[in-house]
């Protein structure tokens, strides 16, 4: 008996009532395999089927085979499951465990899902992309379609009150765990010189100490493949006897991921070295230690680079959690933990929801298929960020996949069809009317798995497609993903039959369409180093022979910000790009400052996006072009390069203090403002300027003030004037500028039968004001003249008027005349 079992019966009767549920239940308690089961006789189902989704194909085969085995059948029968590229359901089956891209496609085809009587979200905790759009997409045919379609949502280790607020609060059920306990053993590793394989010697350390202390079988987190591989090649010379090593990762041959979830012969154990693919769903019979290394590894996109990341970080501490309690699923087990307890404390609590850093295009497709022009048309437990979005909308309407306004076109409806990324879909499309279905389809099927070769066979897409024809052969490569490359090839060939036009393998050609902003052009000097048509920076190996080509296109980088690493390219040529791209090359006429020349150039241009392929100078640059050519200028050398007088400054100075005083009626006028908005304040003032000192002529404050409209220039005035009037009738300029200001300098004896400390803007703003010996020296600095007056003043006195006898020191400064000379001059 399973723990899930106790909670069965509430759950059967919660889904009698309500039509959403919330599932909440820790690894290791059953839900995954129990509750689908549990549903299958609930009146409400009729003859519909329950549709289960799982984050990942390993775990859906799983699930499906352990559920049909409980039934004595085998999948396909009452239980059933479909993958991208394996699927076994029929007439006769009841419940399908299908993993993400299956639901949306589903439910994009009938929104009304028909066929099912309830959705499960399993491990939902995981927050995949797919989950969340799945969810969203779901939640919108259930409200507007289908009030009757059940959705029960489980979760291990999520915060479910956001859930549930999103699900209308609906209610939360909870489950205890069946988790033996689980000593921890924290092994950090031990300092020595820096070497990129010192984790994985550290790891491989471990896994022996393990083999020598603990029995029973050893489950290992990675973060990669990569890792895998080394870390097996360490392991395997020092093998037990008895003892079997099974890789576990998500581009393994289905075969070989069963080989690694199944129990050891009797008598013997099994070391599995996995990804973070073993953290949850899947119960490795026979493991009760697990080593981690706490490492676990992403993508992440760069919405300013367009560019997707491999990102290697710290797990978060739920994800520790996951992975610890692997070892406690049969009976009491050992984590080793290979970094410190007081590390542990540092771990962010979860891992960031997909959402919130993957490429959004794909979603974005189907939102605009679902007929959603903006995320805000959905409900989201976490809203697409906005950057990502415009980043995708960009693409899909550069590739003609969206118009516009946002709408799918029909172009983007058959690319949407070839369940693929937006970028190869459009390619797939485009290369079937050149004339190349095949080698387009190779292409993306390469471009859609990792790598089969890796950096030292270079970076050629060329290559790749060799192994697909058979014309290149490789003695390393793994022949199971071979064969499942070119299952994937037919199906996006979907059994037509024809043929290229040619044998040529136009790679560069195909990549061009799928990324039309990763087009390289080589910078002079450097064969490695191109100049990306998106304004980047990308280099290949020095010693890959593709960086010999002027032009090449870019599939596959690391997304570094300074300048990307090319790991897989392809070489093509500008009269290729010409033709296929016509329609994204602008020709236009540009105007920039030469400094050298101190003057405006003009020159007509041809771009690919930040790649020039022709240009042309203009001998006589027209107003407007100078216009430009000057505003140019202006943002490079600065705001402070404009001819700024006292006045100019001070007038900004006190715009500024009028907006800390009045938010919401004031403009900005700081420096990276201004900057930003040259062409509205200072272009008008620019007509007729032809050159730099032509500038340096104009009026700034005129100009500036063209910001504000005339009754609040007047306002301005009244509220914070430009000078004040003192006692001796005198008007005095106020510094804006001036720190902790506006400060008033004066003489002090100028300033006698003031009482108070002058406000300004209504009283919202005191005048901080620096007194004055009578030769011009600072003698106080004051907030408060009444205090001043009355504390300081008489020090000052003592100290002042024997140095200057000629000028008045009164003992009373309240009841005396306000003088600016000495006490003859009588002014």
């Amino acid at each position: 008996m399973l723990p899930i079992d106790t909670l069965i019966p509430e759950l059967r009767a919660t889904l009698e009532t309500w039509n959403t549920v919330l599932l909440q239940a820790p690894p290791g308690a059953g839900k995954t395999t129990r509750v689908p089961l549990a549903l299958l006789d609930c009146v409400w189902r009729g003859d519909a089927k329950i549709l289960m989704l799982e984050p990942r194909r390993i775990a859906a085969r799983a699930a499906a085979r352990f559920m049909a085995r409980q039934l004595g059948e085998k999948p396909g029968e009452t239980v059933g499951y479909r993958t991208r590229l394996d699927t076994r359901v029929s007439g006769q089956t009841c419940i399908e465990v299908v993993t993400e891209g299956i639901l949306t496609r589903l439910v994009q085809q009938d929104p009304a899902l028909e066929d099912y009587a309830a959705v499960l979200f399993d491990e939902f905790h995981e927050r995949s992309l797919q989950a969340d759009l799945g969810l969203a997409l779901v939640r919108e045919s259930q409200q507007a379609l289908r009030d009757d379609l059940r959705v029960v949502v489980m979760s291990a280790t999520l915060d479910t009150a956001p859930l549930a607020r999103l699900l209308d609060d609906a209610p939360v059920l909870t489950s205890e765990g069946r988790a033996f306990p689980v000593d921890v053993h924290y092994r950090p590793l031990p300092p020595s010189p820096c070497r990129p394989s010192r984790l994985l010697e550290h790891v491989a350390s471990v896994i022996r100490e393990a083999l020598e202390s603990q029995t029973g079988s050893i489950l290992t987190f990675l973060p990669g493949a990569g890792e895998i591989r080394q870390v097996e090649r360490l392991i395997r010379p020092h093998l037990p006897a008895h003892t079997h090593l099974t890789p576990l990762y998500g581009h393994l041959k289905g075969d070989d991921q069963d080989r690694a979830i199944q129990p050891p012969p009797v008598g013997e154990r099994k070391i599995v070295l996995a990804t973070a693919i073993a953290e949850t769903s899947l119960t490795i019979e026979g493991v009760r230690v697990v080593i981690d290394a706490g490492q676990e590894r992403r993508a992440v996109f760069d919405a300013n680079s367009g560019m997707t990341r491999l990102k290697t970080g710290r797990l978060s501490r739920a994800a520790a959690e996951q992975r610890k309690g692997r070892a406690g699923r049969m009976e009491p087990g050992v984590c080793y933990r290979l970094w410190s307890e007081s590390e542990q404390q540092g771990l962010p609590a979860f891992t960031p929801p997909e959402i919130l850093e993957a490429d959004l295009a794909p979603l974005a497709l189907e939102l605009a298929q679902w007929g959603a022009r903006t995320p805000g048309d959905l409900e989201w437990l976490d809203p697409p960020p906005k950057a990502h979005w415009d980043q995708a909308v960009e693409l899909l309407q550069w590739l003609d996949l969206l118009d516009a306004e946002g709408a799918i076109t029909d172009h983007g409806r058959r690319a949407r069809e070839l369940g693929i990324h937006p970028r190869l879909a459009h390619m797939v499309l485009l290369g079937r009317e050149l004339g190349y279905p095949q080698t387009a389809a190779r292409v993306a099927a390469l471009l859609g798995e990792r790598d089969l070769l890796g950096p030292r066979d270079g970076a050629d897409v060329t290559y790749r497609l060799q192994l697909l024809t058979g014309e290149y052969r490789s003695p390393n490569i793994d022949r199971a993903r071979l064969d499942a490359l070119k299952r994937s090839v037919d199906r996006l060939m979907s059994g037509r039959a024809d043929v290229d036009i040619d044998g040529s393998l136009p790679a560069g050609r195909l990549l061009a369409l799928a990324y039309p902003d990763r087009i390289g052009l080589r910078r002079p000097g450097d064969g490695s180093r191109y100049q990306l048509s998106n304004g980047r920076g990308a280099r290949l190996r020095e010693e890959d022979a593709l960086g010999r080509e002027e032009w090449i296109v870019a599939a596959e980088l690391d997304g570094q910000a300074r300048e990307a690493h090319i790991y897989l390219a392809a070489a093509t040529d500008r009269a290729t790009l010409e033709h296929d791209l016509a329609s994204h090359i602008q020709t236009f006429e540009e105007a920039r400052w030469d400094d050298a020349k101190g003057t405006v150039v003009a020159r007509r241009v041809k771009r690919l996006g930040a790649l020039v392929l022709d240009q042309k100078q203009l001998p006589d640059p027209s107003q407007d072009q100078i216009q430009l050519g000057l505003l140019t200028a202006v943002k490079q050398k600065g705001i402070d390069s404009l001819p700024w007088t006292d006045t100019a400054y001070q007038w900004r100075a006190r715009v500024q203090h009028m907006k800390s005083l009045e938010p919401d009626n004031w403009p900005d006028v700081s420096d990276d403002t201004l900057l930003a908005n040259l062409d509205r304040w200072l272009a008008p003032f620019l007509i007729g300027v032809r050159n730099w000192k032509g500038l340096q002529q104009i009026s700034l404050l005129a100009a500036l003030q063209t910001e504000l409209a005339y009754p609040q220039q007047q306002y301005l005035d009244r509220e914070l004037p430009a000078n004040l009037e003192i006692p001796t009738g005198q008007r005095v300029r106020l510094d804006y500028t001036a720190e902790n200001g506006p400060v008033l300098a004066t003489k002090l004896q100028t300033l006698f039968g003031w009482k108070q400390t002058p406000r300004l803007a209504g009283g919202r703003l005191p005048v901080v004001i620096h007194l004055l010996s009578p030769a011009q020296r600072p003698l106080a600095v004051t907030g408060d003249l009444a205090s001043f007056w009355k504390q300081v003043y008489p020090e000052v006195r003592k100290e002042m008027r024997g140095r200057y006898p000629k000028h008045p020191w009164p003992d009373n400064p309240l009841t005396a005349e306000a003088k600016v000379g000495t006490k003859k001059s009588g002014r």
